[in-house]
């Protein structure tokens, strides 16, 4: 189903015009972070629960046009895109945009959520490895081949966390035992950040060190 069957129409955006008490019953009766606003026929941004709720009912939306928050996608906007417009932005409730800068609805998030969960990334079987190293040390050329390398198929990947220089990242890997791609990876100066049952040098070390301490403790 293309993304833009996704867009939604039930809450029409509110004008600057209207009052914030109209704002405040609107959200007590939704679940939604935001609210889209609209000054005649032009989108200009969405005003927070949290704001509406710490204004005066009796004033207007006009009143704190500075609190708007401007963010929203085009329609033809990849759902990683909108995805990542949720994330950066905080909110449940996604505007979207024409090429013309008009309003024609909005994206739930999780209705895009929901994509994410149909991709073959969670829907295939398959193992999690995450990895790490230093942030001009990887590519994902490098990691695809120590992947396929051990006649795996790689079903998704992307950078998880970035601290200090060190990059990790997240895979999903199917088709394979992944021991033997873990160690691929410590032969290519990659640190295993996940544990995994299947890891069996991990496994090894812990049996090898619970077997020092009883030694240890005779």
């Amino acid at each position: 189903m293309p993304l833009r069957e996704y867009i939604i129409n039930d809450i029409k955006p509110m004008q600057v015009t209207d009052s914030i008490s109209d704002v405040q019953q609107l959200f007590n009766q939704l679940t939604y972070s935001h609210i889209p606003i609209k000054k005649g026929k032009v989108y200009i941004g969405c005003m927070s629960e949290n704001d509406a709720h710490c204004f005066e009912s009796n004033k207007s939306i006009a009143d704190y046009l500075y609190v708007l928050n401007g963010f929203f996608v085009r329609k033809q906007a990849l759902w990683l895109d909108v995805l990542e417009a949720f994330a950066q932005n905080d909110s449940n409730i996604m505007p979207v945009l024409d090429d013309k800068n008009n309003y024609i609805g909005y994206y739930e998030l999780n209705d895009i959520i929901s994509l994410f969960n149909d991709t073959p990334f969670f829907s295939e079987p398959g193992g999690i490895i995450i990895v790490e190293k230093g942030y001009n040390d990887y590519s994902f050329s490098e990691i695809s081949q120590i992947v396929e390398s051990n006649n795996a198929k790689l079903l998704g990947a992307f950078i998880s966390k970035t601290e200090n220089d060190v990059v990790q990242i997240t895979l999903k890997i199917g088709n394979a035992g992944l021991n033997e791609i873990i160690q691929s990876f410590r032969r290519y100066s990659y640190n295993i950040v996940s544990g995994h049952e299947d890891d069996s040098f991990l496994k090894n070390l812990k049996e090898r060190s619970d077997y020092l301490d009883k030694y240890l403790n005779l």
